[in-house]
């Protein structure tokens, strides 16, 4: 109907009721689609916390092919879902008003899944039992799924951060979230010149075989035709710049003399800056607008020169977003940099291909520990291109000297800090000091012998790591093979399994207030302590019950946690 059409019509905006029904339809919808096709996924893996609805009606089918209860369908079910989070923080997550929910799922509750609704809101809240609490799309998916993962070693640290008031007494360590750090599909963002490097150092089916090799294989190019790749990258660029902001002129109606620069901004033999992301504040895309005048000097000094493209744009109604991108557009209308800087407001996949094919440097600024990966900065490794990042997503991660440039210290400080602006004079400095130098500094034939050397050492040890192949093995070996050995094992016989763990949780709710532990002794033994515990388990299976002593950390130590079994 044209009435729903308009549901997926946008991807941001349109308020609650509209990202309600767009979510209906990615995660029941989705299911739903799969059942007509006659397709039976033993896995599910749930791509952050939009399509959490799906653990509902996955949960759902369940229960109508096998007489099953909700509860049982989904102790069952959830073995075979992966929940993969993005989200650093918190207000992230989405979430909806009891009442809007009620509107989309007050009759679904109670005839698809047979639950009284307060019970299904429980499945989207922190505190299960407060009835105010909005219907949280991430807690919803994390309750639904049998294994859970960040999207970098970092993020998997901040998410066990964002989801430990989930699991009360535990050590932040031992909340149950991992990580798998994401990559990208390097065959789709090698340019030309960059895949035949690969093609002649590693073959053409290099990204399907064993990726130990490539280290190896691409640490055999010779310096001369690594520069010649940069060279010829870089041109494409500038080339690709001076068509797009001649067209981006005649757009916008400049006037004539600015219209004649579009012909000849930029040089090709320029060390060139990329930057272009979603302009947000904790992306920082203006800490090189810090100190405008020590910026102006470092594009402008004809020996050695430094040209910058920076792109992005912001969500619709996020208007500290478009004032980022004001204050770019007025600098470099207001000092005449077109010959230095362009800022392209409209930033897109045509653009996207030859910034991260020809930029010499990607510079990423984001606030630690905001960025959960990255994945622009994997996306230059494999044309030769050398991060300069702060130390956060992947990056925190990937850097050594010998990669890249970092800027940061690994510690996180508040906004209320100076911290942005001590960072934003380590950008200028690393540029200045470290990047402008080794650029041109160069040899007798021409090549800058230092910049080679990095580059190389990034194409060798970065492109593998961040590559697609990586990061599906690590998931298939990781989750997607047990969960399905797991799933099979819990859905046999009707879910006999799913039944006994929903049987074991209520016997254990209903008995759990009868433990008790009596006297304790400690013994000293060599290396140690030993705890002497006596403890009455109210009829519960002993075997069942699992003793853990926990110490908190002293001096910086971790906490430590002891475990035994009755």
């Amino acid at each position: 109907m044209p009435v729903h059409r308009g549901i997926t019509s946008e991807v941001y905006g349109g308020g609650s009721e509209l990202r309600i029904q767009k979510e209906i339809i990615l995660g029941i919808g989705g299911r739903k689609l799969l059942k007509a096709l006659n397709i039976e996924p033993g896995v599910c893996h749930i791509n952050e916390g939009h399509a959490a609805f799906l653990v509902l009606e996955r949960a759902a089918n369940f229960m109508k092919a096998t007489g099953t209860s909700f509860e049982e369908a989904l102790a069952t079910t959830r073995a075979g879902n992966i929940f993969t989070t993005h989200t650093a923080v918190g207000a992230g997550f989405d979430h909806f008003d009891p009442s809007l929910m009620w509107r989309f799922f007050g009759a679904y509750a109670k005839n698809d899944l047979g639950i009284d609704f307060n019970d299904f809101l429980a499945m989207g809240r922190q505190d299960s039992g407060n009835v105010s609490e909005n219907f949280n799309m991430a807690f919803s998916a994390l309750r639904g799924s049998g294994a859970v993962n960040g999207v970098s070693r970092l993020h998997g640290e901040v998410s066990r951060r964002l989801f430990q008031n989930m699991f009360p007494r535990w050590p932040k360590d031992e909340v149950p979230v991992g990580s798998v750090t994401n990559g990208v599909h390097m065959p789709s963002w090698d340019s030309e010149s960059a895949d035949k490097i690969w093609t002649d150092a590693c073959g053409k089916d290099r990204w399907r075989g064993d990726l130990e090799t490539l280290k190896f294989d691409i640490s055999g190019v010779s310096d001369t035709e690594l520069w010649q790749l940069r060279q010829t990258s870089r041109a494409k660029l500038v080339d690709y710049v001076r068509q797009r902001f001649a067209k981006h002129l005649r757009d916008t109606a400049e006037p004539n003399e600015v219209a004649d620069i579009a012909s000849n901004i930029f040089d090709p033999n320029t060390l060139t800056l990329g930057f272009a992301w979603h302009f947000v504040p904790y992306k920082r895309p203006n800490s090189l607008l810090c100190d405008t005048e020590r910026f102006i000097r470092l594009l402008t000094d004809p020996d050695p020169p430094v040209q910058l493209v920076i792109a992005g744009k912001s969500p619709p109604f996020d208007e500290s977003g478009k004032a980022l991108i004001r204050q770019w557009v007025q600098f470099i209308q207001q000092h005449i940099l077109y010959h230095h800087a362009v800022f392209f407001s409209d930033y897109d996949m045509l653009l996207k291909e030859p910034l991260v094919q020809g930029a010499d440097v990607w510079v990423n600024t984001p606030r630690r520990p905001r960025e959960a990966y990255g994945t622009s900065g994997m996306k230059v490794l494999v044309n030769g291109s050398i991060n300069l990042s702060q130390l956060d997503g992947c990056w925190a991660e990937a850097y050594n000297p010998e990669v890249g440039w970092a800027l940061g210290d690994t510690y996180e400080y508040d906004t209320g800090t100076n911290w942005d602006a001590m960072e934003a004079d380590a950008l200028y400095r690393i540029l200045e000091q470290e990047i402008v130098p080794k650029f041109y500094n160069r040899n007798q034939d021409g090549i800058p012998e230092e910049w080679i050397a990095k580059m190389r050492n990034s194409m060798a040890t970065l492109t593998p790591m961040f590559s697609a192949k990586r990061a599906v093995r690590e998931y298939t070996e990781k989750h997607y093979l047990p969960a399905a050995v797991n799933y099979l094992k819990r859905a046999s016989k009707n879910g006999n399994i799913g039944k006994g763990i929903v049987s074991f949780r209520h016997d254990l709710r209903n008995k759990w207030k009868g433990i008790h532990f009596g006297e304790i002794s400690i013994d000293c033994v060599e290396g140690g302590f030993q705890y002497n515990i006596s403890e009455s388990p109210n009829g519960i299976n002993p075997h069942t019950i699992l003793v853990q002593l926990f110490a908190n950390g002293q001096n910086g130590e971790r906490e430590s946690t002891k475990r035994a079994h009755l």
